[in-house]
């Protein structure tokens, strides 16, 4: 099975994930960046991942998956938040709407990854009522991103896309 894995990513937290993705993926796989526009018509598997950025993927990820059409397809994103957040699940949601239409979306994977420090100083400009203001809660959670993602995020990354090329490959031995 021929698969992509092609991402977007600003700070380096989705292309971390996306080496480690691409590391167990077999043989004649290939890895780029969306600024690359690899054509994915020669792939029967493709591992997309994007940054969150204002609730969905960020702008070149999102134009990127919505050319994708006819392939299965597993998702990844890396947020701020907390990747059990109701933000996270409601992020995931969003880009797969994006793909499920004309694509078989097989599953995703969410994590943490640090913010950016340019974003970080962007909200402590806010004032105190602004949703993204920096408070005690907000920075103790950029505290805990800026260690993600780490060896385990990684791991479970590697874990969640075997699981789905296995099941790929149940899927195609019953074809």
């Amino acid at each position: 099975m021929r698969t992509l894995v092609v991402y977007s990513s600003r700070t380096g937290n989705t292309k971390k994930v996306a080496d480690a993705i691409y590391e167990i993926m077999p043989d004649g796989s290939r890895i780029a960046s969306v600024e690359e526009d690899p054509n994915v018509e020669d792939y029967d598997f493709v591992a997309a991942g994007f940054w969150v950025d204002r609730g969905k993927p960020d702008r070149k990820a999102e134009d990127y998956l919505k050319k994708i059409k006819g392939k299965k397809i597993g998702l990844f994103a890396t947020l701020g938040a907390d990747p059990d957040s109701e933000h996270a699940k409601d992020c995931i949601e969003r880009a797969s709407e994006m793909v499920k239409a004309d694509n078989d979306l097989i599953g995703h994977f969410v994590c943490q990854g640090k913010v950016d420090p340019k974003l970080i100083a962007m909200f402590a400009k806010l004032p105190p009522d602004h949703p993204h203001a920096i408070t005690p809660e907000r920075d103790a959670l950029h505290r805990r991103a800026s260690t993600h993602p780490d060896q385990q995020d990684l791991r479970n990354a590697q874990v969640v896309f075997k699981e789905m090329l296995a099941g790929l490959s149940i899927m195609g031995a019953e074809s």
